[in-house]
């Protein structure tokens, strides 16, 4: 007589070990984020930099506006010329991010997007502050701080994450289907 009780365990046991070696590299969704924006963010600033003056804008007016500047602090300008500070908290963000997705048992897509938004703008401006000292921001709205693509990204990405920390994320899980059936995860 086999006992339902165990084989259920061990099925789950073995879903679980399976889900385990989804493992970052192996997540299309997390790593085409990270590379969709680290790779934008370093076209763009590269771009502006060939092209442009520091200061120079184009159009010289109107509401939307390409702005060539650069920021030695964060976000908004706050906490300027502070670059080795901010390098180590982007290491901390970072490490954060990947120890946050490591840890959620079924990462749906819009989880893995979001944190692969954030670690791609995180990597773009980190890569700025380490081969330059200051961050380079170019996108200009209006009244608002310039900012750049890896800003867009983190802030998008975060806002998607507090969402679905807030409400849920109900959405099916296509790519671990079968995992509770003893089947391979299919990863996307």
């Amino acid at each position: 007589m086999v006992e339902t009780g165990s084989r259920d365990s061990a099925q789950s046991d073995a879903a679980g070990e399976r889900l385990e070696r989804l493992s970052w590299y192996a997540d299309r969704v997390l790593l085409g984020a990270i590379v969709a924006v680290l790779g934008a963010d370093q076209l763009t600033k590269y771009l502006v930099r060939t092209n442009m003056a520091l200061g120079d804008s184009w159009p010289a007016e109107g509401l939307f506006r390409l702005t060539y500047g650069t920021n030695s602090g964060s976000a908004f300008g706050l906490f300027p010329n502070q670059t080795v500070a901010l390098i180590v908290a982007s290491l901390i963000a970072i490490g954060f991010l990947a120890y946050f997705y490591r840890t959620q048992d079924r990462p749906t897509s819009i989880l893995r997007l979001s944190i692969g938004l954030q670690l791609g703008g995180a990597f773009g401006n980190l890569i700025d502050r380490l081969k330059e000292g200051s961050v380079v921001d170019f996108i200009d709205v209006g009244w608002w701080p310039i900012f750049n693509l890896a800003d867009s990204s983190i802030v998008v990405g975060m806002a998607a994450l507090i969402w679905i920390l807030a409400f849920g994320d109900t959405a099916p899980h296509p790519e671990l289907e079968g995992v509770d059936k003893g089947e391979e995860p299919a990863v996307r």
